[in-house]
């Protein structure tokens, strides 16, 4: 039987976000409110992030969010200091992230606990309610986000990011985002039914390319470049709009695939200069978040605040992506060499 791209569990999983996160909003608030009063009293002096795979995507969007609303300064862990190396840092008055769907990777719950030990404040984003880490943890955030049986993780990163995106709004006071959280849902709804299926078409024969982001759209760009990997076997390269000038312009010529992910913020000009580059060199630029002549522009929702845009875009972006796979003759639900599960030491 030919495998079609609605069947697969990735394409209804993708579709359960809207839920997922109307659960995960309703669920939370109070806690995440009280733990943003017990953040606002005592100030972290940094915030570290700690995660693998999508999960460290979810993380670079946080960076993003964590600096511009809150001022704090916020930097990736590499786990492997304290699981390979055997060292520890001081952590003392940070705020220390975790973010995982399944809570069990060993080298990610070491880290936790060193971080614990060293006097850091314990905060973890995770999907599994009775994880090691979410029982290691000060602060436990559960994503609400169900069982996921597709390897390609998709409502479990979106989750993650509407989770540090409601901490955020809580934490800074900001009005405009914390409205922003109403509408979240539906916009997710309405964007798993947005027609990106000329991107679908024009990456079906690709074989290498570039996704493109910028501040809060750079996690997202991330992780579109791991799904394309991961489902599709494309090797896809995720970089900001300002470092891909430094470098891997070099290689995009005419017809080159470079997919966009832009939003109606600073960042905006930047990226505008990129897409004009990119164009005027030949390539085939496919763009989400604004309309270039020339270009594959794709339908979003444009009046989303520019922090929630980005989330709506990656919910777009799952469903073109499994039928990206299933056209070029792959299984999204099983790719090649992985598990669900990932556990790194």
């Amino acid at each position: 039987m030919t495998l079609k791209p609605e069947n697969t569990l990735m394409h209804k999983e993708a579709h359960e976000a809207s839920i997922v996160v109307t659960r995960q909003f309703a669920e939370n608030a109070e806690k995440l409110k009280e733990i943003a009063r017990g953040l606002n009293t005592t100030p972290p002096k940094a915030i570290v992030t700690c995660a693998r795979g999508s999960s460290d995507h979810a993380a670079t969007y946080a960076k993003y969010l964590f600096e511009t609303e809150v001022g704090i300064l916020t930097s990736s862990a590499a786990p492997s200091i304290n699981s390979v190396y055997g060292k520890s840092l001081n952590l003392d008055g940070t705020l220390f992230i975790a973010i995982s769907q399944s809570g069990a990777s060993p080298d990610l719950v070491q880290t936790a606990s060193a971080a614990k030990a060293a006097g850091a404040t314990v905060l973890a984003f995770v999907n599994v309610i009775d994880s090691p880490l979410a029982k290691l943890a000060n602060h436990f955030v559960p994503l609400h986000a169900g069982q996921e049986k597709s390897v390609a993780a998709t409502k479990t990163y979106i989750a993650s990011l509407t989770a540090i995106l409601q901490l955020t709004a809580y934490w800074s006071g900001n009005e405009d985002l914390i409205n922003s959280l109403t509408t979240l849902p539906s916009g997710l709804a309405a964007s798993a039914n947005l027609d990106w299926s000329q991107a679908s078409k024009s990456l079906k024969n690709a074989r290498n390319f570039f996704v493109i982001g910028r501040g809060t759209s750079l996690g997202i760009a991330q992780e579109a470049a791991l799904k394309f990997k991961e489902t599709s076997g494309l090797h896809a390269e995720a970089y900001s709009a300002a470092e891909v000038k430094h470098g891997p312009m070099a290689i995009v010529n005419a017809d080159f695939p470079v997919l966009v992910f832009t939003q109606d913020d600073q960042t905006r000009t930047s990226v505008d200069n990129v897409v004009e580059d990119f164009l005027g060199r030949g390539a085939t630029v496919i763009v989400a978040g604004k309309t270039y002549d020339g270009a594959i522009n794709l339908p979003t929702i444009m009046e989303a605040h520019p922090v929630v845009s980005p989330i709506l875009k990656v919910q777009s972006f799952y469903i073109m992506v499994n039928a990206l796979s299933v056209a070029r003759g792959y299984n999204p639900d099983e790719p090649p060499h992985l598990n669900k599960v990932t556990e790194t030491v």
